[in-house]
C-alpha cells in the first residue's frame, strides 16, 4: 500500500506534533526527492526533529523519480514537490497521495489519485479515537504552522465531530 506524500501535511502535522496520526494509519510513507528538500529536516524549525526522526526510522522513505519529463509538464502548474509528489504517486500506482493544496489536489484528482490530507487524517483519527478533538488540533494548526482552511469545510468537518 504504497502512499506518497507532499511536504505540507507532513510538515504541518510535525509543527503540531501530531506526526504519529499518519504513522498509525499510513505506516510507511514515501517522498520524493523535492519533498526532503522542502522538509529542510537538518535546519532548527518546528517540526524538523520529528521529521528527521520518522526518516532516521526508516518509516518515511525518500524515493526518486524516474519520469523527470512528466515533473517538468507538470511543474507548469505546480511547484517541484507537488510535482515530484505526484509523478512518484502515478509510478508507485499509490493507493494515496497525501496533499493538501487546492491545484495539486485537481491535478491529482483528474490522474486518478486517491488524495488525503490533513483534515482528512485527523477525521480519520477522530473516527479511530487517536484525536480527542478535531477542533483544537484545526486551532493548533492554524496558530503554530498558519495552516489556512476554509469556513464553509471547518464547520462542516466539527459538524461531523460533533464539535461546533
Amino acid at each position: 500500500m504504497p502512499v506518497i506524500s507532499n511536504t505540507s501535511p507532513l510538515l504541518n502535522l510535525g509543527i503540531i506534533n501530531q506526526l504519529h496520526l499518519v504513522r498509525e494509519q499510513f505506516r510507511e510513507i514515501i517522498i520524493p526527492n523535492a519533498v526532503l528538500r522542502e522538509l529542510r529536516i537538518n535546519e532548527n524549525i518546528p517540526g524538523s526533529l520529528q521529521l528527521r526522526e520518522a526518516i532516521d526510522a526508516s518509516w518515511i522513505k525518500v524515493k526518486s523519480v524516474e519520469n523527470k519529463a512528466f515533473v517538468e509538464l507538470l511543474k507548469r502548474e505546480l511547484d517541484e514537490g507537488e510535482s515530484e509528489t505526484i509523478a512518484l504517486a502515478i509510478e508507485l500506482k499509490a493507493d494515496f497521495i497525501l496533499l493538501d493544496e487546492r491545484d495539486g489536489r485537481k491535478i491529482a484528482r483528474s490522474l486518478g489519485l486517491n488524495i488525503t490530507g490533513v483534515l482528512g487524517i485527523l477525521l480519520r483519527g477522530w473516527e479511530k479515537g487517536n484525536v480527542s478533538s478535531v477542533k483544537t488540533i484545526i486551532n493548533q494548526l492554524r496558530s503554530d504552522s498558519h495552516f489556512h482552511i476554509a469556513s464553509h469545510l471547518e464547520e462542516q468537518i466539527l459538524r461531523e465531530t460533533g464539535e461546533l
